[in-house]
């Protein structure tokens, strides 16, 4: 579920999956090892969502 909400934020926002992981959890592997199949743990998770939820809010206003 989390890999397909950041597929879904990577295209809504044009971000590049290496741009994406290096901004959120210093990773710029993340998004290409989450989808080898690579399982987050919830610090990871929670970087991610909190990432994503901040991003949106600073380009809506």
């Amino acid at each position: 579920m989390l890999l397909r909400m950041i597929e879904q934020f990577l295209r809504e926002f044009k971000m590049r999956p290496t741009t994406f992981g290096r901004r959120c959890a210093r990773d710029p592997r993340l998004v290409f090892d989450l989808r080898l199949g690579r399982q987050p743990g919830d610090r990871i998770r929670r970087r991610v969502e909190h990432f994503m939820n901040t991003y949106r809010r600073s380009i809506s206003q």
